[in-house]
């Protein structure tokens, strides 16, 4: 694991630097909107779906700098959602990543712009970085969209009233595929283009079952992390989902069956990964980690 850690902090550093020079400089007439651009999307976070991307490029055979770009872009369209997901109309937060929320410091509206800021500037990096390879760019905006998409139709489904959610797995894995799920499989696949794979290829669609398999397990592992850890240690607020009575994996399968459906969601995510052998092995790694991580 601590191979893991130590190219996960390196990827972190990578990513920093890109979304530094990507994001516009904190000067000039829009200085406190892009204050607020920065306050959000750097020095924080864990930069999973930066390291999805390279990763996987990296498994598929590609060199995973190329993938920089693409994974700094579905970081923005991340970010973007946390800054709209903590709005008072939303989630109503005032912590993320340990610090006071976008609104808390700059107001809803200049949050709100940021989300629509970052969110718009995400696909204008892609189409500047990849324009090169026409087919390629429209094939990552393509895949961003999707996952983009998916994550608002997830967010619409969480925000209805939790009285009327169906107490069913089946409901609960449908919310989470698009809110939670969406957005890490976008990062694999976007990774897995770059690297030259396409849809319908055996290795693209085993990356694909490993990207949703670790998207289930990511949400799982923060149903159980809400009622398991503090405040202090997740850098949000604990317990929020329990306080607003929606339903949770812990809610519906116990803390013990949460803990197992994570595992086994794991074990699916290792295996689609078979015929990759050892390039994939940081990728299995990181399915672990996302399983048994502490914050």
């Amino acid at each position: 694991m601590s191979a893991l850690k130590e190219r996960l902090a390196a990827i972190r550093g990578e990513v920093e630097d890109a979304l530094a020079r990507f994001l516009p400089s904190a000067e000039g007439d829009l200085t406190r909107l892009h204050e607020a651009y920065r306050y959000s999307s750097l020095e924080g976070g864990k930069r999973v779906r930066p390291a999805l991307a390279l990763l996987a490029c990296e498994a598929a055979g590609g060199e995973p700098s190329h993938a920089l770009a693409a994974g700094c872009a579905v970081e923005l369209i991340h970010v973007y959602s946390l800054v709209h997901d903590d709005l008072p109309a939303m989630d109503d937060d005032d912590l993320r990543r340990g610090r006071p929320t976008n609104h808390k410091v700059y107001g809803d509206a200049i949050a709100i712009l940021v989300g629509d800021g970052l969110q718009t500037q995400a696909f204008e990096l892609l189409v500047r970085e990849y324009g090169e390879d026409p087919a390629l760019a429209l094939d990552l905006v393509r895949l961003l969209g999707e996952g983009a998409r998916k994550m608002v139709y997830g967010q619409a489904i969480d925000m209805a009233a939790p009285e009327h959610f169906p107490k069913e797995e089946a409901a609960l894995e449908e919310l989470h595929r698009h809110k939670t799920g969406a957005l890490l499989r976008a990062s694999v696949l976007l990774g897995a283009r770059v690297a030259g794979l396409r849809p319908g290829e055996a290795r693209y669609e085993a990356l694909d079952t490993y990207s949703q398999a670790l998207g289930l397990a990511f949400q799982v592992a923060d149903d159980i992390l809400d009622c398991t850890a503090d405040t202090a240690t997740l850098g949000k607020t604990a317990g929020k989902d329990v306080e607003q009575g929606k339903l949770t994996y812990v809610a519906l399968l116990g803390l013990d069956g949460a803990r197992a459906k994570a595992k086994a969601l794991e074990v699916q995510a290792c295996s689609a990964l078979n015929e990759f052998g050892e390039a994939a092995e940081t990728l299995r790694a990181l399915a672990h980690y996302v399983v048994s991580r502490e914050a």
